[in-house]
């Protein structure tokens, strides 16, 4: 039988800022929270450890003002981390379906193991159900980040229990997951990107309702990457059509590319790219597709034509600089 772990974590940072952060651990966890919820997502369980600090022996003044604890609390009640985490791995089980508010508590959890030279226990690819997003699907437009509070405020679930510690959030989303129509947002599975694949056998590629998502294995820059074929194919989710770009691949800022493409059968579609960074420094690509409108295949093309524009412009700006340089010797 499955189960749904809903999860929530505390963490705390470096006081003094960047300056004494510690690069491999920037966030440190000082709680662990978390519901388990049976297929009928009734309660069956819950999991709660305080952890004492290794890292940052002071709270952040933005971290005190928002969590009910200090480091006292912690260092006199809390446990070192690599036995908090193997506890909360044992409780969870071998059948659990990891679900959170938000996309960083899973990372963060992954990366404060490895800081303790643990064994990562989680499969690749790691799929979770990341509840605010399904919130946002069902209650907004999918891109909005809503607040854990609104949603519990819109469904009426309070129940006076303080936000911002990790057993009453992880309890407050659990409620809100089981108020959610689940079997239409079910669909709708979020990728864990602590671990992308580190080859093409390990790539993923997943089709929603209404859009395709793929992430590619690592590469050393991001040129590299939007050569790659697979990473600049532009391929129909319908019916599986590879197909002809209307407009080429463009960036804006070298972080988001986008491109058009056109189905004979079921019409436009967009390509989105997204570089991101792996923790070893190099880079994968994120790619969304997802059927479009003509109106916003127009937008496309006034996109790519700005910028071409844009380019035009700085490209003369720095020639003008370079002959006012020279003239100026």
């Amino acid at each position: 039988m499955q189960h749904y772990i809903v999860l929530d974590l505390e963490w705390n940072q470096s006081p003094a800022g960047k300056e004494g952060q510690t690069s491999s651990l920037p966030f440190e966890i000082i709680e662990i929270g978390a519901v388990k919820l049976n297929e009928s997502m009734k309660k069956v369980g819950e999991f709660r450890r305080l952890i004492r600090p290794q890292v940052y022996g002071e709270l952040h003044s933005a971290i005190a003002d928002v969590v009910h604890m200090d480091m006292e609390e912690l260092k006199e009640n809390g446990v070192e981390f690599p036995q908090a985490f193997e506890e909360f791995i044992q409780w969870c089980g071998s059948d659990g379906i990891y679900c959170t508010w938000g996309s960083m508590d899973l990372t963060e959890l992954q990366r404060n193991a490895v800081f303790y030279g643990m064994e990562n226990p989680f499969p690749k690819p790691f799929l979770y159900y990341d509840i605010q997003k399904l919130y946002s699907l069902q209650f907004r437009d999918g891109r909005e980040k809503p607040s854990l509070e609104l949603a519990v405020e819109r469904f009426d679930l309070e129940e006076g229990e303080a936000f911002h510690r990790a057993l009453a959030d992880a309890g407050y989303t659990a409620k809100v997951l089981s108020c959610l129509d689940f079997e239409t947002v079910k669909p709708y599975w979020s990728v864990d990107y602590y671990r992308p694949p580190a080859n093409r056998e390990e790539e993923i590629y997943l089709v929603f309702p209404d859009y395709s998502k793929y992430v590619s294995r690592t590469f050393d820059s991001k040129e590299e990457a939007i050569e790659d074929k697979l990473v600049s194919d532009l391929l129909c989710y319908r019916c599986k059509r590879m197909l002809k770009k209307k407009v080429k691949w463009f960036s804006v800022n070298q972080k988001y590319y986008f491109a058009l493409g056109s189905c004979p059968e079921h019409g436009y579609l967009k390509g989105k790219i997204r570089m991101k960074k792996s923790e070893d420094g190099k880079i994968f690509a994120v790619k969304t597709q997802k059927l479009v409108s003509e109106e916003y295949a127009k937008l496309i093309y006034e996109k790519r034509e700005e910028t071409k524009k844009k380019r035009t412009e700085k490209l003369k700006l720095k020639r003008s600089q370079k002959k006012g340089r020279m003239l100026k010797k």
